[in-house]
């Protein structure tokens, strides 16, 4: 690195690391990230413990009414619906009632379908749990018309555990790619925001620079390549400090979650004694804390460093060839595009980590940065493949950086036009 570079590095990192912007993102972020994680929960929790809905059955088979107020819950509070669906209507209207179920008279003989009315909706998990009392209800009533016994029936009703494990290397471990997956959707989506909020802040440095023709003045004694790289590579020095140490809480949050998780189980709801310890709890909640390896965080910086440089030299030569945002908008929108995709298959790697397509996706550049570190963190990855990965990437930098720099010197040169896709292929083929 030439004593220019390094100038420049220090310079970018020192005037960013030391406002207050960083300091307030760098303790908010993770804060802002446990909060849209929590606040959706404990608002489902909170509605989960409100009053149950008052559901009217109007009942054209005659004989299940009963039956459905026998099935109330905590959730639904069934009452006949005697009086007939205009009543039951205007009951919902006046607020009297909360909904009404109209039952079909041939609806124990599979003709026709059940019908809810309400006035707010019913939305998808009320449509789920109301199917499920509907079929629990017909299901024992065509039991018991059956003359089934009602040991049998009762046998039907209890639902066997299924219990995961993986055979690994150590020998059988609770299966927890549920909560991995939840882990490594949440790097995929760090890294996404990532490169572009640290992408956007090269460009906009660059763009500042140009309209201020500060860059005229600094080109006389740095060039272009120089300036380039010591810009990409300062902010990036910043980012990777602030993601480290957004990493090592989520290291800290993932190294506590059992002790979290385990103060909102009931032990009585789990057939435990009330003093139940943390490991009780969680076995019998069928709960697994996923294990990560320290490699997982190393990597998940490095391929945010690399992902970061391949996408910064790049934003930089746009920001480079423009004077204003509005300019820039159509030549970002095949590096947007860029950064997008891999969203589209982060349910593609959680599910089916190891297809064919799940590798050959991890293993592109201009992807690997996010659905890589999806991979490692919901499935065991060989080795070569990670570093052939980053490798690849790194290779795509130095490509990008050569490409950005020869658009870079003659774009920050440039006033008074907006440029266009053609024009940056003719800079980069200026001598």
């Amino acid at each position: 690195m030439t004593s220019k570079i390094w100038t420049v590095l220090k310079s970018e990192f020192g005037r960013r690391v030391r406002s207050k912007w960083f300091i307030i993102m760098t303790l908010a972020g993770p804060v802002f990230l446990i909060g849209l994680m929590v606040v959706p929960s404990f608002v489902g929790y909170l509605a989960s413990q409100s009053t149950a809905r008052t559901i009217a059955v109007v009942d054209g088979t005659d004989v299940l009414s009963q039956q459905f107020v026998d099935a109330s819950n905590e959730r639904f509070q069934f009452v006949p619906g005697t009086e007939g669906s205009g009543a039951a209507r205007s009951a919902v209207e006046e607020g009297t009632l909360d909904g009404f179920l109209v039952l079909p008279a041939g609806l124990l003989q599979g003709e026709g379908s059940a019908t809810y009315y309400s006035v707010e909706g019913g939305g998808l998990t009320l449509e789920m749990e109301l199917q499920n009392v509907l079929d629990t209800v017909v299901d024992d009533f065509r039991l018991a018309e059956s003359n089934a016994p009602r040991e049998i029936i009762e046998l039907l009703r209890s639902k066997p555990e299924l219990h995961l494990l993986r055979i690994t290397e150590e020998g059988e471990q609770a299966d927890s790619t549920a909560a991995s997956s939840l882990i490594g959707v949440i790097m995929g989506f760090f890294m996404y925001g990532a490169m572009f909020i640290y992408g956007a802040y090269v460009m906009h440095g660059v763009m500042e620079e140009k309209q201020s023709r500060v860059l005229e003045i600094i080109v006389s004694s740095v060039r272009p390549f120089e300036l380039l790289m010591g810009k990409v590579l300062g902010i990036g020095a910043m980012g990777l400090l602030q993601m480290g140490a957004w990493a090592g809480i989520l290291l800290l949050l993932t190294m506590s979650a059992g002790g979290i998780i385990s103060l909102f189980l009931d032990p009585a709801d789990l057939n435990l004694p009330a003093g139940a310890g943390q490991e009780e709890l969680l076995a019998a909640a069928d709960f697994a804390l996923p294990s990560f390896q320290p490699s997982l965080f190393i990597w998940f910086l490095l391929f945010f460093f690399g992902g970061y440089l391949l996408y910064a030299s790049l934003l930089a030569a746009v920001g480079s060839a423009v004077e204003h945002q509005q300019d820039a908008q159509a030549l970002m929108l095949p590096l947007t595009a860029l950064i997008i995709i891999p969203i589209l298959f982060i349910t593609v790697i959680v599910e089916s980590p190891n297809t064919t397509l799940s590798v050959v996706l991890s293993l592109i550049p201009f992807f690997s940065p996010i659905l890589m570190i999806v991979r490692i963190a919901v499935t065991s990855v060989p080795f070569w493949q990670v570093l052939a990965s980053f490798l690849l990437l790194c290779g795509t930098f130095v490509g990008a950086v050569w490409v950005s720099s020869r658009i870079y010197r003659v774009g920050i040169l440039m006033y008074g036009k907006r440029p266009t896709i053609k024009d940056l292929v003719r800079w980069f083929a200026y001598q």
